[in-house]
């Protein structure tokens, strides 16, 4: 009996022995959702505290969402949001308009994928501070006032506080030549209302969304600054995304994203904490067609070779 037995065990050791490893299961959608965190980010256009909540929040709102944990990265600077979403360090990224345009062409197949309703018409507004005796005015020719006076941008790569302040600039006839100085380099939106506001600079350009929201909040004092001028219209503020999402979240990824956005209600607490933030009605599509017009200006001005 005991030989019997023995015979059995022996003959499965032999045969378990003998048959090909069994492979480690392969992960699956859900597995590798949890083990890579869709990362997000965004040009460090306003106050990083503020950045921080609200991309946080829609961090959180994004997960809840789309299934994955979602992680948002802040960036040191408007170059560094591109390279990172260049190099997979970001998968998607709150761009302006001329960064959008930057990255997307270097990555093939990446898409813009959502805006605020208020990005397909966007502004800038040109600031002085009232002491240096500017007055207001309604046409592009105004701008010639801006001559012999010291004027400060934002970052060097914003779309509303530089790209579009100086090529309607150079349409009102007035060259960086012909400040007093070299123009200024702020840095962000808030940044330029401040040093005009101390007087640093006689003058300035931003964002028209982000002056609104701080005169709003009380945070301008308008007998020290004034609006000289709203500039036309055009695309600016966008999310663009990378093409690679889908070989880890699937194919049908970028338009669960789009989803989540669009989803956004004013009347849901969540969803207007997140829009308030963002200074935002509601998100809506968009597409890469739409930003044609300033890649043609980023060429025109150098910031796109």
């Amino acid at each position: 009996m005991r030989n019997a037995i023995f015979a059995i065990v022996l003959v499965a050791l032999l045969a378990a022995a003998c048959a090909p490893p069994v492979p480690a299961s392969a992960p699956t959608a859900d597995d590798t959702s949890s083990a890579q965190p869709f990362v997000i980010g965004a040009i460090p256009d306003q106050d990083p505290e503020k950045l921080q909540r609200q991309f946080g929040l829609l961090a959180d709102y994004l997960a809840t969402e789309l299934g994955v944990p979602v992680e948002y990265k802040p960036v040191t600077d408007y170059a560094a949001a591109v390279t990172a979403f260049r190099v997979g360090d970001l998968d998607m990224v709150w761009f302006g308009g001329l960064t959008g345009v930057q990255a997307r062409l270097q990555v093939p197949d990446a898409q813009a994928l959502v805006q605020r309703s208020i990005d397909e018409n966007f502004h800038s507004v040109f600031i002085a501070n009232a002491a240096s005796g500017f007055q207001p005015f309604d046409d592009i020719a105004g701008l010639e006032e801006l001559k012999g006076h010291t004027f400060t941008f934002g970052s060097e790569s914003s779309t509303s506080g530089r790209l579009m302040p100086q090529y309607f600039l150079g349409q009102g006839g007035v060259g960086l030549t012909d400040f007093k100085g070299e123009p200024g380099f702020s840095g962000s939106h808030d940044a330029t209302i401040d040093l005009v506001e101390a007087g640093t600079y006689e003058a300035g350009a931003l964002n028209e969304q982000v002056w609104e929201s701080r005169v709003g909040a009380g945070d301008v004092d308008l007998d020290k600054v004034i609006v000289l001028w709203r500039t036309p219209p055009y695309h600016d503020y966008h999310w663009v995304i990378r093409p690679d999402v889908a070989e880890r979240y699937g194919d049908d990824f970028t338009q669960r994203v789009t989803d989540a956005f669009l989803k956004l209600n004013p009347d849901d607490p969540a969803g207007k904490d997140i829009l308030d933030l963002f200074g935002a009605d509601q998100f809506i599509g968009t597409s890469n067609d739409n930003y044609v017009e300033i890649e043609a200006v980023g060429r025109e001005l150098g910031k796109i070779q």
